[in-house]
């Protein structure tokens, strides 16, 4: 396929996921990044979906603004801006390739945790475990959302043990990563990634991403969710491996 309509093709797809996602099928928005990478450089593809999940995280925080956990964010936060920091030097420092492999691995681990899950298993902290390892879960939330979109699975690990209402925790999951890709900005425009291209791309990608979470929002209450996911987190498991695959023949 020309490296052209790859691209269209990836991206259209990767939005359409991401606006499923905040639309209702919480989850699979890690799906975006991978399939992006695909056909361009994964820094490059992080940066134009970072505009768009910010605008998508303005409508959550607004809509569950009065719904949230202080405590969990005054721990989480700190650690997700570290975590970010890390990203960013990572991504600053090591080859293009090297990035596409983290982010390979990430969507395994990603994918299979989910899997894991989705079967009945679990790790489970304890609900009061201290401060401090919700700070590095916070690192690792950053991290990998700085690499790849993709700080759900360390968040929720540490967050859902404390089994908050469900308001709270969609409200506190609202503003934590709507902050924490507050940060991300500064550092994908000291990589230098939003160039012109990448802006125009994001302003074109957008109003999909808008009505496919509208349309997420009347389909998740049509489609088998066991099915549906369980084909996503197979499709990231089998996405990671290619791309690290990629990475390492590179």
């Amino acid at each position: 396929m020309d490296s052209s309509l790859l691209y269209y093709a990836c991206a259209i797809i990767a939005v359409i996921i991401s606006g499923l996602a905040k639309g209702g099928f919480a989850g699979i928005g890690s799906l975006a990044m991978p399939i992006m990478a695909l056909a361009i450089d994964p820094v490059r593809a992080a940066a134009i979906l970072l505009p768009i999940l910010i605008l998508q995280d303005a409508v959550s925080v607004w809509a569950f603004r009065h719904s949230w956990d202080r405590h969990v964010l005054t721990v989480m936060l700190p650690g997700m801006a570290i975590g970010v920091l890390l990203g960013y030097l990572f991504a600053a420092k090591v080859p293009e390739t090297a990035v596409l492999g983290v982010l390979g691995a990430i969507s395994v681990l990603f994918g299979l945790q989910r899997l894991w899950v989705e079967r009945g298993g679990a790790i489970v902290l304890p609900s009061n475990s201290p401060a401090w390892v919700g700070v590095l879960f916070g690192v690792a939330t950053g991290f990998t959302s700085q690499i790849a979109h993709a700080g759900a699975p360390p968040f929720q690990m540490w967050v859902l043990p404390k089994r908050l209402p469900r308001d709270v925790l969609v409200g506190t999951t609202a503003i934590a990563f709507a902050v924490m890709n507050w940060m991300k900005v500064p550092a994908y425009a000291a990589l230098g990634e939003f160039t012109r291209a990448n802006l125009l791309a994001t302003a074109m990608l957008a109003p999909i991403a808008i009505a496919a979470t509208f349309a997420g929002v009347v389909l998740v209450k049509k489609v088998d969710p066991a099915r549906f996911y369980t084909l996503i987190y197979v499709l990231m498991v089998l996405l990671g491996f290619k791309l690290m695959a990629d990475a390492i023949l590179a």
